[in-house]
């Protein structure tokens, strides 16, 4: 049987391990009672889904240690860093089982006399889910467990990168004892999703490259069905003159260098007002000379590795492209030396146009072109230019004309000086290539739902 092979970026592509790849059959048989299992999980209710997921939090809880040092192992995640999503984990898990009924509960629309309009949301059916390698438990718990509290049955598929992670999920599932083909998992490549997705099913929720969902939607709509999609970004921060450059240069380094540079989310273009944009780019720089890059097992390491030998050599073609069309590498630029893996140095840009793929396309790597601006829809004008809008951030002490900067921006999600949207009751998702629906809070699950008026008279 073929196998899906787990490597260590972070050790010369060290083998970890495999698992089974999902043949055509079983795919068909996991669906089949995935289908069967449909109206039993949704006939259960919310209060009682959410009883049967509770043991799956208590594991979590009591495995957290050993689920950070996976991480790590098969992405390339600083140890410490794996530890903290974790523990941000926790208050979105909580949040779920907590908050999951009252997200779900029946609305009133209208009421007059005897005239009641009721909204009742009720599950889709079978969930497939689909998701990417850079937080390998978080996107499991953002994907999978809203959707089982919503009633639907979850067909889930991890990304190749992180396959014993995928592994470690099927035991803390099995040990659940839910019915059969409430919950079930496939390992594969793009083949063995694309079969998953073009099978009998409701719902395809994605989170990943656009290029990918972009595909993904367009099968959920020959097959008039709803995909819920949360994708690239190339996340633009406007920084304006009269900022106090010490208090954001933290901000700026964790908004593009965290988890080395592989977040859809992360700040990806750095727009700076001209008069303050030299005296930035020094203390940037500063910044990153300090940043210990290594071992990512090590408690001090701060910045690990990419997660493959792809996606360095995807990064490093980026790099050379502006280069070659006359970027300047401010810092970092290439590997470092005496590294063996997938490492890349943290990476300033400079002298950026807006032709080079450093600008147009998504990096998903510790690079981070900087190009300043005049005037103000100058820098608006250069935030929307991305075939993205997943998110932003505007610093100013002026908070209304930061507030006015925000509004223009075509984006998702847009923070305000030290405002941060990351909270498990609040939307997330973009605009234009970066998605289709939202995830989390009450509008996050309700998207996972058909809804139902019952009207009465």
């Amino acid at each position: 049987m073929a196998k899906l092979i787990s490597t260590n970026p972070a050790k010369n592509y060290q083998v970890l391990g495999s698992v089974d790849i999902s043949s055509v059959k079983e795919i068909t048989g996991k669906v089949a009672k995935a289908r069967s299992a449909t109206a039993g999980w949704k006939a259960l209710g919310v209060v009682k889904r959410i009883e049967l997921l509770q043991p799956l939090y208590q594991q979590f809880l009591k495995r957290k240690k050993e689920i950070a040092l996976l991480v790590t192992r098969e992405i390339g995640k600083p140890i410490t860093e794996s530890k903290s999503d974790l523990d941000w984990d926790d208050g979105y898990f909580k949040d779920f089982l907590e908050q999951g009924p009252a997200y779900l509960k029946d609305e009133i629309s209208y009421q007059k006399d005897k005239k009641v309009h009721r909204l009742v949301y009720e599950p889709l059916g079978i969930a497939v889910v689909i998701v990417p390698w850079n937080y390998p438990f978080g996107n499991f718990l953002w994907g999978v467990v809203p959707n089982l509290i919503a009633g639907n049955t979850v067909i889930f598929k991890h990304s190749e990168e992180c396959p014993l992670m995928g592994k470690l999920i099927d035991e803390m599932m099995d040990a659940l004892h839910f019915p059969e083909g409430v919950f079930s998992q496939i390992y594969g490549d793009g083949k063995a999703g694309e079969q998953l997705v073009n099978s009998d099913i409701d719902l395809i929720w994605f989170t990943g490259s656009t290029a990918v969902g972009k595909k993904l939607y367009e099968i959920a709509g020959k097959k008039f069905i709803k995909g819920v999609m949360e994708l690239g970004g190339s996340n633009p921060a406007v920084v304006f003159e009269d900022v106090n450059i010490d208090t954001i240069i933290g901000i700026l380094y964790t908004g593009r260098f965290m988890n080395c540079g592989q977040v859809c989310d992360a700040t990806k273009r750095l727009i700076v007002h001209k008069s303050i944009y030299g005296a930035l780019l020094k203390k940037l720089e500063e910044r990153l000379v300090e940043v210990k890059i290594g071992d990512p097992e090590s408690e001090g390491t701060q910045l690990g590795s990419l997660v493959a030998k792809r996606q360095l050599e995807l990064l490093e073609g980026q790099v050379s492209d502006a280069v070659t069309r006359g970027a300047r590498i401010v810092s970092g630029g290439s590997r470092p030396v005496g590294l063996r893996g997938a490492y890349y140095l943290p990476t300033l840009l400079t002298n950026v146009k807006r032709q080079m793929r450093v600008w147009k396309e998504e990096v998903f790597g510790p690079v981070l072109p900087v190009i300043p601006f005049q005037t103000e829809e100058e820098a608006i004008e250069l935030a929307n230019d991305t075939p993205y809008g997943l998110g932003a951030q505007v610093f100013s002490k002026d908070v209304d004309r930061a507030l006015r900067v925000a509004n223009k921006i075509n984006a998702g999600c847009v923070d305000v000086n030290e405002g941060n949207h990351w909270q498990p009751c609040t939307p997330f998702g973009g605009f234009k290539g970066s998605g289709k629906g939202r995830e989390h809070g009450k509008q996050g699950f309700q998207e996972l739902c058909q809804i139902k008026v019952i009207a009465l008279g």
